[in-house]
């Protein structure tokens, strides 16, 4: 089985953008061990930016777009070769792996990262995966390397993920300003959350926060991973998150109902940015809902978007304007436009060599 070990900017860098080489050995010296003992550990780093910066002796974060791709480009071989140089000490192999959101996106990318993971898992190498900041734009970034490692804990099918930071876990409010607060050790339900204050402060040089943790702990508990979220500046905390004692907040496996999901479902439900809407009646969201139905031409009342058959969409009940579900559509818009709302009969004379659904329920996502 898998483990996935994300660190955040706040774990890697210290707030001067020095290393925490400390923590970095510490984190290093773990994994190898994990990996010594039969576990097979993918590594999720942030931290190309705020080193970059270290190195150019930048007092503050960049702003502007070249800038951020310059200043990673200028750390993310550094910062890989921290990681590289640590875990051959301790006996591990490592290879960098970087991803843009457009891997994860697009579904031959997303099975082309999946399986050079896979490979490098085989053959007990340690992935370690950044985004790669130097290509990245505003609109294909992850924003946040925690859902990067939620992805890749989803489509690894992962046994656990574990979020490294610089606090102990997720407190009934924010720490730093409440001294009273009091970590929470499990949560089993996300309704718990529902009134805690969740600080969403980062550190000088990263872009998330426990917010950004808590979202991704979902996604990935939600996909049948388990889920701890602890302080990675204290010895052994991964050892501890690994063999379930009593360390951070965990989020146990919260699987959903019915069969198993595939993997191309997950991909469907969390790493897919849909290109069209397709709203649908009440009938027919009912059955998506809860029959796990095929979307019929004649259930959908409007679509909006450009996109082409085989693009991923997103299905929206039309009544009560919610999302139901992500779905590979057989259809253009342009064609949605024409067919929706009549019988199968009309649409087959239209498209004799088409298929009858225009999402069908095993390209179909429920959210």
């Amino acid at each position: 089985m898998t483990l996935v070990v994300k660190l955040g900017s706040s774990i890697v860098a210290a707030d001067d953008g020095a290393l925490r080489t400390d923590v970095l050995d510490s984190v290093c010296e773990q994994v190898a061990q994990l990996e010594q003992g039969g576990e097979r550990v993918v590594m999720v780093t942030s931290g190309a930016i705020a080193r970059g910066m270290r190195l150019m002796e930048m007092e503050s974060r960049p702003k502007a777009m070249d800038e951020l791709q310059a200043a990673s480009a200028v750390g993310q071989g550094d910062l890989f070769r921290a990681y590289e140089q640590r875990l051959d000490l301790y006996g591990a192999r490592a290879a960098q792996v970087l991803l843009t959101r457009m891997d994860i996106r697009k579904r031959a990318h997303y099975g082309n990262a999946r399986q050079t993971l896979e490979r490098l898992i085989h053959w007990g190498v340690v992935p370690v995966i950044n985004e790669n900041d130097t290509t990245a734009t505003e609109e294909i970034s992850f924003g946040d390397n925690d859902f990067l490692a939620a992805q890749v804990a989803v489509f690894l099918r992962a046994r656990l993920l574990v979020l490294l930071t610089n606090t102990d876990g997720v407190y009934s409010a924010d720490p730093r300003f409440f001294p009273d607060a009091e970590l929470i050790p499990s949560i089993d339900d996300f309704r718990q959350l529902r009134n805690v204050e969740i600080g969403h402060r980062t550190s000088s040089f990263g872009r998330g926060g426990m917010g950004s943790k808590i979202a991704a702990a979902e996604m990935a508990s939600r996909s049948n991973v388990g889920v701890v979220i602890c302080n990675g500046t204290k010895a052994g905390t991964i050892f501890q998150a690994v063999e379930e004692r009593d360390v951070g907040t965990r989020f146990p496996p919260m699987p959903q109902k019915g069969k198993k999901p595939t993997v191309f479902k997950l991909w469907l439900k969390y790493a897919t940015d849909p290109t069209g809407i397709l709203y649908v009646d009440e009938g027919a969201a009912e059955k998506l809902r809860h029959s796990g139905s095929s979307l019929l031409p004649v259930g959908i009342v409007d679509c909006a978007g450009r996109f082409d058959a085989r693009d991923v969409v997103a299905v929206v009940d039309d009544r009560e304007k919610q999302l139901i579900g992500h779905g590979m559509t057989e259809y253009a818009a342009s064609e949605v436009q024409r067919i929706m709302g009549r019988k199968s009969g009309e649409v087959r004379e239209q498209f004799p060599a088409r298929p009858a659904e225009v999402v069908h329920r095993d390209r179909f996502a429920l959210i």
